[in-house]
């Protein structure tokens, strides 16, 4: 088994029986098919518009250029939409979700921008009969061409540099002012796109879809990413109330506010903050809300990591705050049974404790930490756990240690903790490591998808 400090706070023990499915259909699945739908119709829609375009072939590989060009554009406006912080989109799909599939579209942007290009080097160096060197020096000589060229140059920085080896060696405010260098790629692309007189221009009806496009995609990364957050902080005027240290390297700010009963923040939500004192409004960062929003006041709890988050036991009382968010689908609105089962290891355990506050129904919690010591809010996560009937459960040592060894999220301790682990929601927040573990163990015991929802510390700005 594993070293586990247990508080029981129901009486009896576990039956194994499964919980109740509720009824309606998981909020995701139509934010996902609105998303393929949306992909499927463009390209086609792309692919259309090439095919009949009546622009003179000037080769056939300069052709099959332009058609990864049209592509990369389409790519690009797809880019903006998984980070323009829709509302609607974020609270089914999740902003870590969305941010993966930024990741994996950003790296098929890079990809089809550099086939797009050597295809075109390529198709005008056999035309003219010229070395691909030569060519490409002829072709930077074009403005909107060097446009382009200077686009795919930030493209290859910012990929580098979120290539996992790379991105675990940056603080994430370095990474976070870096990856804004794709704002300027995509209006190097954009200006590039203007002056492509083929293609793009090969009728009204091209240029009017293209026009339109581009105009979601930047009215919705502009109402997302800057008139949301401007409206909503205008309003509601946050500033820092308390400021209150839970150990030596993890701390809580408490804020207060105008009219925060009308914020839509639910518990297992976060925030991107700022906090605008001297030195430090400049600087964003995710964390949790670490307590369910109760219309007076909102709670958040970090760990000292970068130097924002270690920054944070220095914030006077009275700074003003910029909040962009609520942000995240780790809400009870994701769960499709009446039973559910938190799990959370080390900080990880601030959205927790926050929905365990929220959830009703059967709970079971199982904490993971080193120690009892290192078990940030444990306090507040036993008072709740006796006041809603919980069942907790704090799993300590090292993974590893003792024999037998101390595996407390292997498959057959988990469902040892758990028997009717099947029939639960399971809410999963941590360490990379930790949560990887622990999803592993889910599918072993064919816990089904859809009730397994997993909340990862690294995500994009």
């Amino acid at each position: 088994m594993t070293a586990a400090d247990e508080t029981l706070t129901r009486p009896g023990r576990l039956t194994g029986r499964p919980g109740t499915l509720l009824p309606g259909r998981h909020p995701a699945t139509l934010a996902r098919a609105v998303l393929v739908a949306f992909v499927l119709i463009n390209v086609v829609v792309v692919e259309a518009l090439f095919v009949t375009s009546d622009v003179a072939s000037k080769h056939v590989l300069i052709d099959v250029g332009k058609f990864f060009g049209l592509h990369v554009a389409l790519v690009m406006i797809f880019q903006l939409l998984l980070v323009a912080r829709l509302p609607w989109l974020d609270r089914r799909i999740g902003m870590d979700r969305l941010t993966a599939w930024h990741r994996w579209v950003g790296f098929t942007l890079l990809w089809t921008l550099i086939l797009h290009v050597t295809f075109i080097v390529l198709g005008y160096a056999r035309r003219y009969a010229t070395p691909v060197p030569r060519q490409v020096v002829s072709l930077a000589g074009s403005f909107p061409v060097l446009l382009g060229m200077a686009a795919l140059a930030v493209i290859v920085v910012v990929a580098g540099l979120s290539v996992r080896y790379a991105r675990r060696r940056l603080q994430y405010e370095t990474w976070h002012a870096l990856h804004l260098a794709l704002y300027l790629a995509v209006t190097l692309a954009l200006v590039h796109q203007m002056f492509e007189v083929s293609t793009f221009t090969s009728s009204a009806l091209a240029t009017a879809y293209w026009w339109s496009l581009w105009a979601f995609a930047g009215l919705a990364l502009l109402g997302g990413r800057v008139v949301l957050p401007l409206w909503r902080n205008a309003r509601h005027r946050l500033r820092v109330a308390a400021v209150v240290p839970e150990s030596d390297t993890v701390v809580s700010v408490h804020l207060r506010g105008r009219h925060l009963d009308r914020m839509p923040a639910r518990a297992g939500q976060f925030f991107v903050w700022r906090f605008l004192s001297a030195g430090r409004w400049w600087q964003a960062n995710p964390f949790s809300l670490s307590a369910a929003p109760d219309g007076r006041s909102l709670r958040l709890t970090a760990k000292a990591v970068g130097s924002g988050s270690a920054g944070l036991r220095h914030v006077p009382v009275g700074t003003r705050v910029f909040a962009e968010g609520p942000y995240g689908a780790f809400t009870a609105l994701q769960r499709v049974t009446d039973a559910t089962l938190l799990i959370a290891g080390g900080v990880g355990v601030t959205p927790i404790r926050a929905l365990l506050e929220e959830l009703d129904g059967s709970v079971v919690v199982l904490y993971r930490v080193p120690t009892r010591a290192d078990a940030v809010l444990l306090a507040e996560l036993e008072a709740l756990a006796r006041m809603r009937g919980a069942r907790l459960h704090v799993l300590t040592g090292r993974t590893g240690a003792g024999s037998p060894p101390n595996t407390p999220f292997a498959p057959e301790n988990l469902h040892a903790l758990v028997p009717d682990i099947t029939g639960r929601d399971v809410y999963v927040c941590g360490p990379p490591a930790m949560t990887d573990a622990v999803l592993r163990s889910l599918r072993a015991l064919r816990v089904p998808r859809r009730q397994v929802h997993a909340e990862r510390f690294s995500l994009a700005g």
